[in-house]
């Protein structure tokens, strides 16, 4: 069983919630700030849907590549990898945009965190209505002995 449609719904959920930020981001940004308002949200949904889609790209490649051992080395390499990426860019593109006269940054910022806690929702409902096996290939060893009420009688 594979982890994969979780985060192909997790995708889908986060485009949906990207189309609704984006709409209601560029309405609130256009009466607060006018077309620059509208601009801003509109960066700041863009720049929500980059780090959702890094962040599930890159648990799917760790994933295959850790061969879905997820107390692997390279597991957590890529994963933190990931992390620090979207850390690093995230600063860039804040400092970089703070200054620019085309971005109202209340509105980027308030859409930013939106974005961020709405894709937190998303992660949570999706992940809590999933039917992901917690082990596979259960196999009997016949070492343990049951009574037929299904006591556990082992030492």
């Amino acid at each position: 069983m594979s982890a994969v449609p979780i985060f192909k719904r997790i995708l889908l959920y986060g485009g949906i919630l990207a189309i609704v930020l984006g709409v209601v981001g560029s309405v609130v940004g256009a009466l607060v700030a006018g077309s620059i308002g509208v601009l801003s949200a509109l960066v700041g949904t863009v720049m929500a849907v980059v780090f959702l889609g890094i962040t599930t790209l890159s648990v799917v490649i760790a994933t295959r590549v850790a061969k879905g051992d997820l107390l692997s080395i390279a597991f957590f390499g890529i994963i933190m990898g990931a992390w620090l990426v979207k850390f690093v860019v995230f600063l860039i593109l804040i400092i970089v945009l703070r200054d620019q006269p085309w971005v109202q940054t209340t509105v980027l910022f308030i859409t930013l965190i939106v974005a961020v806690v709405g894709t937190l929702v998303v992660d949570v409902v999706v992940i809590a209505r999933s039917r992901l096996p917690y082990v596979s290939d259960l196999r009997s060893t016949g070492t343990a002995a049951t009574t037929p009420d299904g006591a556990d009688r082992s030492e």
